[in-house]
């Protein structure tokens, strides 16, 4: 009943109320919850001559505190407050030309679903997988083309073009994904992107409040939230705060002049975010960084209008409310207003105590990754409050050490141990891929040891794993020249020839990889040790890197040749971490009988469980 009063909200508001010449075409948000923790709400109310009119709100329990006629006639903006004491129903808004009226709607406040789960938080204990829903499973093809949007064309031959993936699709996975040992499930933006060009990736969304309908519904994604949980899994939404898409209705019709940061000509950030912090830097470059626009069809929202705060923060907190999100990845933070930022975590954490963030900072250096985080570790002006961030710095040295960096090892050390930068490192989310960088199967010239030593290192390290979809069935590819990286899993669409979700459908060498990521991933989903315990590394020598996990009841021990030469080691250096202990090999549970040497191929790398002997 709830999903279906949801929908026909919406599809209320798609209709246009007539009175007079005026016409109301929206009303945003298109619901609210009575028994939120914030009592404030702001609604957007939008159609020809709305501005004009006056609003009252006459049903005890959501108040109307004060009505904002602002530059553009089309816009009404309402400041609401809803008693602590108010009942789930319907709340008539009625507008007014002088003293008639000419339009009353009844804005629903509903119950919080108590039963639901949502705002659990993605944290250290997870392992995340990263679907693009477009490319990974197509469960209705009857949506894959929706009549009167911008971009109709499906051509799964052209990586620019829809392809057909949708929710209903990634439903119908869960199983293969849980199988594997994913606990939270992240998709690239879900809201509709009515956009000319490119729209399957959702980072130029046109609404706020709607699923793209080519992936399907609200009430899909409602569903989807529904099934993760059912499996013990979780939901990471995709939030872009800085920008829009060009056909964004706001955008097509503003609200105020400095709705969007706005320049004489186009004017696109400069992406150097050492503007940001540098203190001999020049304040035009730092507003060129902050308020150019990422690219010409994507729009800079003016995140220090109180009006596009309330507008971007409120979606926000209703997709947690609505869909049971359990945690935020945040799109381009660097860009973002970083008081903003601050101010939107501590409204979200108001409401939702244990939801947590994680921010893409693609920049090129450690202390830069780590000037974005909360804590003012390295004298930030703001407290962002941001916990974790896509650890790109990891990235980088993991890179460099499987394509026979001469000092590769020595990368994965120094990186890892400036640490001490950031507040919480175990919030770090840990990847080898996404979906703007090559596959790393590519990255290391498909040679499957690499790749093995990849995913031992990404399952054994700090913070929270992350993979790109079709990682564990070795999906290759790079960015340029043709953005092959965002190649369909074969198997997901009807009429493939192979099913790579199923046994059958894979290789010897892709079931071999899949196997290993499927043990390491399950071994650590109940491994404490592998999630918050305690990390101790070795000084590198001759390119092997040594690292303990340890916590009171278990260590592991990992040893990475980064050699392409086979290579051997004493353990004699690590006696006091070994003490008296066995080795037992965790990937073939078998025990070490090397004594005290261990023998490595090239690019391998062994894990080990210990033992009393």
């Amino acid at each position: 009943m709830r999903i279906y009063l949801l929908s026909s909200i919406f599809m209320l508001l798609q209709t246009l109320f007539v009175f007079g010449q005026e016409k109301i075409q929206r009303i945003e948000p298109i619901n609210w919850w009575v028994g939120m923790k914030d009592s404030k709400l702001q609604l957007i109310l939008y159609g020809q001559g709305v501005g004009k009119l006056t609003a009252k709100s006459p049903k005890a329990g959501f108040r109307l505190l004060k009505q904002h006629q602002v530059e553009n006639p089309n816009y009404l903006f309402l400041d609401m407050e809803i008693a602590a004491d108010a009942k789930s129903g319907e709340y008539p808004i009625q507008l007014f030309d002088r003293d008639k009226q000419v339009f009353s709607y009844g804005y629903q406040l509903m119950d919080r679903n108590q039963e639901q789960v949502k705002a659990q938080g993605v944290n250290a204990s997870d392992f995340i997988y990263l679907i693009m829903p477009d490319r990974f499973a197509n469960g209705n093809p009857k949506n894959d083309r929706i009549k009167g949007m911008r971009e109709m064309a499906v051509n799964r031959d052209s990586m620019y073009y829809r392809h057909g993936g949708d929710l209903q699709g990634l439903i119908g996975k869960l199983d293969y994904l849980k199988d594997l040992g994913i606990t939270a499930v992240w998709l690239t933006p879900v809201l509709t992107n009515d956009m000319p060009q490119a729209s399957y990736h959702g980072y130029a969304n046109t609404e706020n409040y709607q699923v793209d309908p080519r992936f399907g519904s609200n009430q899909d994604y409602q569903n989807l939230g529904a099934e993760l949980h059912k499996r013990g899994m979780k939901l990471v939404h995709d939030v872009v705060p800085n920008h829009v898409g060009i056909y964004h209705w706001t955008v097509m019709d503003k609200p105020f002049s400095d709705w969007l940061h706005e320049w004489p000509t186009f004017t696109q950030t400069t992406y150097k975010d050492q503007t940001i912090f540098d203190p001999y830097g020049a304040k035009e470059d730092k507003e060129l960084m902050e308020k150019g626009w990422f690219v010409k069809t994507m729009p800079d929202m003016n995140q220090q209008n109180p009006f596009v705060v309330n507008y971007i923060t409120q979606s926000h907190i209703w997709w947690i409310e609505f869909a049971g999100v359990d945690g935020f990845r945040i799109d381009t933070y660097p860009y973002n207003d970083l008081q903003f930022m601050a101010n939107w975590t501590d409204r979200i954490r108001k409401e939702y105590p244990t939801f947590s963030f994680f921010g893409e900072t693609w920049v090129p250096g450690i202390a830069n990754q780590a000037y974005f985080l909360g804590g003012q570790q390295v004298g930030q002006p703001v407290d962002t409050k941001l916990e974790g961030v896509t650890d790109f710095q990891l990235n980088y040295a993991i890179s460099d050490a499987l394509k026979e960096h001469k000092d590769g090892a020595n990368r994965l050390y120094s990186t890892l141990g400036a640490d001490y930068l950031y507040p919480n490192p175990y919030a770090h989310v840990l990847f080898l891929d996404n979906h703007d960088k090559d596959r790393f199967f590519s990255v290391v010239g498909e040679n499957v040891e690499k790749y093995k030593s990849a995913m031992s290192w990404l399952l054994t390290y700090r913070g929270i794993p992350q993979i790109y979809y079709g990682a564990e069935i070795l999906m290759k590819n790079f960015n340029n020249p043709d953005g092959l990286l965002r190649e369909d899993f074969k198997g997901g669409f009807p009429g493939d020839k192979v099913d790579k979700f199923q046994q059958t459908g894979r290789t010897a060498q892709e079931e071999d990889i899949f196997r290993h990521i499927q043990k390491l991933a399950n071994f650590r989903k109940n491994s404490p040790v592998l999630q918050t315990g305690k990390l101790q590394h070795y000084v590198p020598i001759d390119n092997i890197y040594v690292y303990f996990r340890y916590n009171d009841s278990q260590k592991i021990m990992v040893i990475m040749n980064l050699k392409s030469e086979a290579k051997s080691i004493s353990l004699d250096r690590f006696d006091r971490m070994i003490g008296s202990n066995s080795l037992l090999d965790l990937l073939s549970d078998k025990k070490e009988t090397g004594g005290d040497i261990i023998s490595l191929k090239p690019f391998e790398t062994k894990i080990y469980k210990l033992q009393n002997k």
